[in-house]
Parts: structure tokens; sequence; C-alpha cells
């Protein structure tokens, strides 16, 4: 990853991060640092952050990011798409007439 391409993520990661806030959650829920060893060339092990990313935390991150690359075109139309799926999932189960239609759905 280039250091331009670095600072992109790390830019709509704080906008995810912030929009979580926003939205009353706590990013901290959604974008926890973990410690993650590599090795280096020295063959030591060195710390590198990294991050453990909830579906809320991705979509948020791929709703903030540039639609123009097609990994982010593609994680907007899979969040669409899963959107559409839950309301249509909604609409027939809330046109289930009895308690045993609606446990069985």
């Amino acid at each position: 990853m280039t250091e331009k391409n670095q600072f992109e993520a790390i830019k709509h990661v704080n906008k995810a991060k912030e929009a979580c806030k926003n939205s009353g959650q706590d990013p901290d829920d959604h974008f926890p640092r973990v410690e993650k060893m590599v090795k280096i060339g020295s063959g030591a092990m060195r710390d590198i952050g990294d991050l453990h990313l909830s579906r809320y935390a991705c979509y948020l991150i791929i709703q903030n990011a540039d639609p123009s690359k097609e990994i982010v075109a593609l994680g907007q139309t899979y969040f669409a798409v899963q959107a559409r799926k839950q309301e249509l999932l909604e609409q027939a189960f809330e046109q289930l007439n009895d308690e045993a239609e609606k446990r069985l759905f």
C-alpha cells in the first residue's frame, strides 16, 4: 500500500469513527485496536497496531470512501443489496397473520 493510499484509508476510517460517535455508538466497540506482532528484517518482532472492524464499522468506512474505486463501489453495492433484502424480509414478516406463522418464518 502506498503512502498516499494509507493516508486515504486512515482518513476514511477517521470519518467513519466520527460518524459512529455522532450516531451515539462507542467507536471503541466497533473499531477496537489490537496488537499484532510482525517479524522485521533483522528477525526481531515489532508491534504494529491493527483494527478489528465490526460489520457496522465496515459499513461506515465503505459509505465514506471514494465510490470511483471499484472495491468501494462493490462494497457500497453489497451493503445496499443487504439492506434491501432486510426490507423485503421485514415486509414479508409483517404480512403474516398469526403468531404461529411468524414463529415459523
